[in-house]
């Protein structure tokens, strides 16, 4: 990919000689993409350059930017907005808040595991969503950011002990935080029943405040309680709060996790095939066997293989094997875990055939779940987006390449409620992604997890210029997306 001339802030940009993958699933073609003020102006066969800056696409596939549904990149937006880690794989549109966590509303900044995970900083604290959307907006991340609104968060926000079941009290609370969140632009709520400072929330608590986020057009995404021995159940609790509530679900990270659970994948999707008749569901999942999330000492069993990804207390020991550590420490594997607290893993927890029939399925999008502050992360912070082009699509085969970008774009963009994104189509923003689709693949490895993608060649995020294959272009274009509008 080559550009006429240096012009990376150009308002007027012709994308020429490339095969064009729209994003709704249609078979590719030949054209060139025109670029006007941040919107697709013009497709077609052969157009004159009329004063555009002109981008060599030959034997490149020019698609629309990737959308990571499931983030959590909160803080990371706002401390590290160059957001190279996303950029550099050709995403231009990030969702935040995912499995309950959220940077806002937070009151304090002394919170308790799982928001960890976004960082723990003490600078960026949002009592309101609106405080956040500003602060989004005003850092100007290279990527678009929507947010969802995380349950523990709520729950933490407005209860001094989030571990027991809500009051009456505590719930008008959160309703009125949620409330002011939708009336920001919120996308949604999300819950992480998984987790201890959301576990204590039932159906109930759930579907009041996903009415909240159904009434503004929202989603409600759903870290649901257990990915393991009862992973049916635990489907239809997220199943029937977004029944009651009456908007659509997305399953997050959908998984058959622990070794007891291999090859279940067959039974979680004919049981979600047949929720599906009835109301709209959605799934996420990431390319890899490894899930990453913080060091959970329920989670290790002695069977499963666990990379520890950052400890508070031990830092050197971040990118090493527990096994090993615990060996080292004459100690088991348990009192490791214990040890090593407070401190994230990486847990080889799930079966590539599973992998792959959830990533097959109809209805999963693709989406990350990074961990940007990880000290040692987990590769699909870097990794997740090229790793399905180029293993999965291309060298397994388990889709065509126009089904792989289809579920990076337009199924995300339509889920997510986020307006003239996801395709490449005339007065669409003009996020798009230039890619070389013999050579594009994750570099990104347990070993070295922050090693940049391969084959990506330019990105576009809302008409400017944000990355090319030499790097980033110190072009920053990225927007807090408020649920509804089309700006």
């Amino acid at each position: 990919m080559n550009a006429t001339r240096e012009a990376h802030g150009s308002a007027h940009w012709l994308f020429q000689g490339g095969v064009v993958i729209d994003g709704s699933g249609a078979s590719r073609f030949r054209a060139d993409v025109r670029v006007e003020n941040g919107r697709i102006s013009e497709i077609g066969a052969d157009l004159g350059l009329r004063g555009a800056t002109r981008i060599d696409a030959s034997g490149r596939v020019v698609a629309p930017g990737f959308i990571d549904v499931h983030t959590h990149d909160d803080e990371c937006v706002l401390s590290a907005p160059q957001m190279l880690s996303k950029i550099s794989q050709g995403v231009t549109t990030v969702v935040v808040g995912n499995c309950g966590i959220s940077l806002a509303p937070l009151v304090h900044s002394n919170v308790p595991p799982p928001l960890t995970l976004l960082g723990g900083s003490d600078k960026h604290v949002f009592p309101t969503m609106q405080a956040y959307a500003q602060a989004v907006d005003a850092a100007r991340p290279a990527v678009n950011v929507a947010a969802l609104v995380g349950h523990s968060t709520l729950r933490v926000a407005t209860m001094a002990d989030p571990y027991r079941a809500a009051t009456r009290a505590e719930q008008a609370k959160m309703a009125d935080l949620m409330r002011e969140a939708m009336a920001a632009g919120a996308t949604g709520l999300s819950t992480g029943l998984f987790y201890d400072t959301n576990a204590a929330a039932d159906v109930a608590e759930v579907t009041m405040l996903a009415r909240i986020a159904a009434e503004a057009g929202g989603v409600y995404t759903a870290h649901i309680r257990n990915e393991a021995e009862d992973v049916i159940a635990s489907l239809d609790e997220a199943f029937t709060a977004a029944r009651d509530a009456a908007l659509p679900v997305v399953i997050s990270h959908h998984k058959c996790a622990g070794p007891a659970n291999w090859g279940r994948s067959v039974e979680t999707l004919a049981h979600i095939d047949a929720a599906r008749r009835a109301q709209p569901i959605g799934l996420d999942a990431y390319p890899y066997v490894a899930g990453s999330t913080i060091l959970r000492p329920d989670l290790v069993d002695g069977i499963i293989e666990i990379m520890v990804t950052w400890s508070e207390p031990y830092p050197e020991m971040s990118g090493r094997s527990l096994a090993d550590i615990a060996q080292e420490w004459q100690c088991s594997q348990r009192e490791a875990c214990e040890r090593l607290q407070p401190g994230g893993a990486s847990y080889f927890q799930m079966r590539e055939d599973d992998v792959r029939r959830v990533l097959q399925y109809e209805a999963t999008m693709i989406g990350s779940d990074g961990l940007p502050h990880d000290r040692h992360p987990h590769p699909r912070l870097w990794g997740t987006f090229p790793r399905v082009l180029g293993h999965y699509a291309r060298e397994l085969g388990l889709f065509t390449l126009e089904e792989a970008v289809r579920r990076m774009t337009s199924l995300s963009a339509h889920r997510f409620n986020l307006l003239d994104r996801g395709e490449i189509a005339v007065g669409k923003h003009a996020d798009l992604v230039v890619f070389d689709p013999d050579f594009v693949i994750d570099r990104a490895t347990y070993a070295q997890p922050t090693t940049p993608a391969a084959g990506i060649d330019s990105v576009m995020v809302s008409g400017s210029m944000t990355y090319h294959a030499q790097g980033p272009t110190g072009i920053r274009a990225g927007r807090f997306l408020r649920l509804g509008t089309r700006s």
